[in-house]
């Protein structure tokens, strides 16, 4: 008894050692991004968006490990809300810095364009790419062919519905306006008020993998707290720190490279803010909680597609001085219709609560297809207006087929979120065919 007790003191020494290995990691890889700009050297564009990039990843892992401690101590329904806001919290910093510099230079500036472009390649990536990734990794490990959700879940998917169904509502007016920001504040704090009291339904198995900040668990509950929240701390630090290097640097190396920074901004910016946010998720699947990692994910999509988008113009009447809205043009128009669209065949491969092989592949394979156009016709503005119009009307005419087709199902689960009533309460029990789609 006595040497089975020392090995787990000595393994948990070595967990909390590799935490702060990890720990230290990250704050030596966001270093040479203070001191350049504290020197207020230049070191170009190039090498500049790559270093306050690296930072700016470094301090969404420190976001994240700080979340994944803390979702020990909190409802998971809520937890799960709260870490997908925080390790978001990058990707808000570089859109809430484009948005306030439109502000100040005014409607008929670029920035403008870069404040659309960030959000909606960020949408787009969360959901072409991350969503599959968890699908693919839960294949690998598990061999389940499909993430099966829990009947709590139809609570994120009823959201995501109503905030992508608003999404055309500013798509007929043209513009993302103060109004919005208050009717998406108000869909995203009926989120969290709805998820508050879900609780765990998933349990890893004695094998899964933890993550990082497991090795917290044998400190006192003060000093995990205090440890949380000083990681936290010194990552939106070294958020705002970087964020508004990182973004312009962004545009000088576009510029530079001779590549399209409207399309730089839109998938760069969000590959590196979106990181620490999907190894979350990851983490999730590799624990065995593959329901987790894609509600997080879920979660993600739908605080973009609410906070997200209605900061902008708060942001950028910050920026102005007094009460603006974010125009669209013709070509932002369509980006948002693209955006708004994928969400939507979102949802509806998510309307029976679960996701499986085929679904991944049909949002991978779309997300390549808008990736590969919009490269190719980078140069030519009216042909990839028509281009993105035309995927967004994919989009919608198979999430139109979807929804028809498991209609029962989508007025079960929208019965289930807001406790409507209905013959059945529970919204996985009606349809007992719940093969592959």
């Amino acid at each position: 008894m006595n040497s089975d007790s020392g090995l787990g003191t000595h393994l948990n020494r070595s967990a909390l050692k590799r935490f702060l290995i990890l720990v230290a990691m990250a704050g030596f890889a966001a270093l040479p991004a203070l001191v350049l700009r504290s020197g207020g050297w230049r070191l170009g564009p190039i090498a500049e968006t790559a270093i306050f990039g690296v930072a700016i990843l470094a301090a969404g892992f420190l976001l994240s490990w700080g979340a994944e401690a803390a979702e020990r101590h909190i409802a998971q329904g809520l937890i799960l809300a709260v870490v997908a806001l925080i390790t978001v919290l990058p990707e808000y910093a570089v859109d809430m810095y484009y948005a306030f510099q439109a502000g100040q230079a005014g409607p008929e500036s670029p920035y403008v364009h870069y404040a659309a472009a960030n959000m909606t390649g960020a949408n787009r990536l969360l959901v072409g790419v991350a969503w599959p990734l968890l699908a693919l990794l839960h294949w690998i490990k598990d061999r389940h062919r499909a993430i099966e959700l829990t009947s709590d879940n139809a609570i994120e998917v009823s959201f995501l519905l109503l905030a992508s169904l608003y999404a055309f509502v500013i798509l007929l007016k043209g513009n993302i306006t103060l109004f919005d920001l208050t009717v998406l504040v108000a869909i995203y704090g009926g989120y969290l008020w709805r998820v508050r009291n879900v609780q765990k339904n998933d349990k890893p198995d004695e094998g899964d993998e933890p993550g990082p900040a497991a090795a917290l668990n044998e400190l006192t509950l003060r000093t995990q707290w205090m440890v949380m929240a000083g990681l936290g701390l010194a990552a939106c630090g070294i958020i705002l720190w970087s964020a508004e290097p990182f973004a312009e640097a962004m545009i000088e190396a576009g510029r530079a490279l001779g590549i399209n920074e409207f399309l730089l901004i839109q998938w760069l910016a969000p590959l590196a803010s979106e990181a620490p946010a999907v190894s979350v998720a990851v983490l999730f699947v590799l624990r065995g909680q593959a329901a987790g990692g894609l509600t997080t994910m879920i979660s993600d999509k739908i605080n973009q597609w609410t906070l997200l988008v209605g900061m902008l113009p708060l942001a950028m009447t910050v920026g102005a001085g007094g009460a603006t809205a974010l125009p669209l043009d013709a070509r932002q128009i369509e980006e948002f219709f693209l955006t708004a669209s994928q969400s939507l065949f979102g949802v509806a491969l998510l309307v029976r609560l679960r996701f499986g092989l085929s679904s991944a592949a049909a949002l991978a394979l779309l997300f390549l297809v808008q990736v590969s156009f919009a490269y190719y016709f980078r140069n030519d503005e009216m042909r990839m207006i028509a281009t993105l119009s035309g995927l967004a009307w994919i989009y919608l005419a198979l999430a139109s087929v979807l929804f028809i087709w498991n209609g029962r199902r989508l007025l079960e689960i929208i019965r289930f979120t807001f406790r409507l009533p209905a013959a059945s309460a529970n919204p996985r029990t009606s349809d007992p065919a719940r093969g592959e789609r």
